[in-house]
């Protein structure tokens, strides 16, 4: 699949088959998304993929802050990947300093980004994919031991889509664009 095509036909899946996906597939999606651009080539993002489905249940009803949109497409999920950053590596120089006037929120950025490619790429190996960002951070750490000196980001449910969603209505050209 051409890379516009991909862009064009990826959607938010939220609903997924019953059927695990393998190992080395995850490692594929992994190492695709490793090619995603970072501040200085610093490469902070990590995956935590989360297969245990007692605790992607736990995450599910006890870390979503009660949003049942996330309880019902966690639940329904093959996996959980758990998008971590590396922090105070992303934004700044060796010293210590913030490079930009943005600081730290430059690895928000930067894990923005590795989200989007994991998805394509799972989008190109017929895997659905939604980023979720609503969730409480520490209760997450609670059911998922979190590697020092890294932050959560972003969890993203993944599984063999059971439904894909019809393309959403997009803004024209003429709003998204001004040329000065």
């Amino acid at each position: 699949m051409d890379a516009i095509t991909c862009i064009k036909k990826r959607r938010s899946v939220r609903k997924f088959k019953k059927e695990k996906i393998a190992q080395e597939v995850m490692k594929e999606l992994v190492e695709t998304a490793s090619y995603a651009p970072s501040w200085k080539n610093t490469q902070i993002v990590r995956y935590i993929v989360l297969e245990d489905q007692e605790k992607i249940e736990r995450v599910a009803r006890d870390c979503v802050l009660g949003f049942e949109y996330n309880t019902k497409t966690m639940k329904n999920a093959a996996a959980l990947i758990l998008v971590t950053m590396i922090k105070g590596r992303c934004g700044y120089e060796k010293d210590g300093s913030f490079s930009t006037p943005k600081e730290d929120r430059w690895e928000m950025f930067d894990a923005g980004i590795a989200s989007q490619t994991f998805c394509l790429a799972a989008h190109e190996k017929g895997i659905g994919s939604v980023i979720m960002g609503i969730f409480d951070e520490s209760k997450v750490e609670e059911v998922v031991s979190i590697p020092e000196g890294q932050q959560l980001a972003a969890i993203i449910a993944v599984g063999y889509p059971e439904v894909i969603p019809d393309v959403p209505k997009r803004k024209t050209v003429e709003e998204l664009v001004s040329f000065k």
